[in-house]
């Protein structure tokens, strides 16, 4: 039997999250619940808890600030949140978890499932050491990336370009590495959408900090791993002005 934490500051919220798990999971048991940082932090040190459902917002605090509280995080954590962008770009670099309020059954029962598939410990610190660290963080600086054989944290800047395979993608690596993600390249060019990348054609999203050269036909760029993108005839003069613009900030 597994057993959960619910921590929100609303009692309704709670007893939503508890009904639902009752009905929906006889191997998990809500052990106890919590409407603040300064009871979160106590009753999971308790219980410890294999699964913690987790309100972002509270009276004394964050629910960062009760994971940060704790020297030893060996649960999933499923967080609850009414909506915040931040947050959630945060959530998405990390590999976290998250539901919207108001709080939906299916949304739920998906991720609970989820926590459980591949086990409760798997990578679940990590994840949650590189989240606390892209929240403190003006923009996130690693992003977890979710493979057929693993999670691995890597940092952003090592990123030199992703290129298009299908509902895939393929990320190459300054040190020449590659990994292929079941990620399409829209939703790397929005998650990205904060650090210098740009979609110099329909297949490849390239770090504009790694680009070596511009070869004299101008319809590729050459990156500084040796790989090439290619540069769309419309997008030219876009991506000549950004580089420009680049160029002029770092003098």
């Amino acid at each position: 039997m597994y057993k959960a934490v619910v921590v929100d500051d609303e009692k309704d919220a709670i007893e939503s999250i508890k009904l639902i798990v009752n009905e929906n999971f006889s191997n998990i048991s809500i052990e106890g619940s919590a409407q603040s940082v300064r009871e979160a932090k106590a009753i999971i040190e308790e219980i410890e808890p294999d699964l913690v459902f987790m309100d972002v917002e509270m009276p004394d605090g964050t629910g960062f600030d009760v994971l940060e509280s704790l020297p030893d995080r060996k649960f999933q954590v499923i967080f609850v949140t009414a909506y915040n962008q931040y947050a959630i770009k945060a959530f998405k670099y990390s590999a976290i978890d998250y539901i919207l309020k108001p709080i939906d059954i299916d949304e739920i029962i998906k991720a609970v499932s989820k926590a459980f598939h591949n086990g409760v410990s798997n990578k679940s610190d990590e994840r949650l050491n590189v989240l606390l660290e892209n929240v403190k963080s003006q923009k996130p600086e690693k992003i977890a990336l979710s493979t057929s054989e693993s999670i691995d944290f890597v940092k952003i800047s090592d990123i030199v370009q992703i290129l298009a395979e299908g509902s895939y993608s393929t990320l190459k690596f300054l040190d020449q590495t590659e990994m292929v993600v079941s990620k399409n390249l829209g939703e790397f060019e929005s998650l990205l959408e904060d650090h210098p990348f740009y979609r110099p054609h329909q297949s490849h999203l390239i770090n504009l900090l790694h680009v070596k050269k511009i070869n004299r036909l101008g319809n590729e760029i050459v990156m500084e791993d040796g790989s090439v993108a290619f540069l769309s005839r419309r997008k030219k003069n876009q991506f000549m002005e950004l580089m420009s613009s680049m160029v002029q900030q770092k003098r």
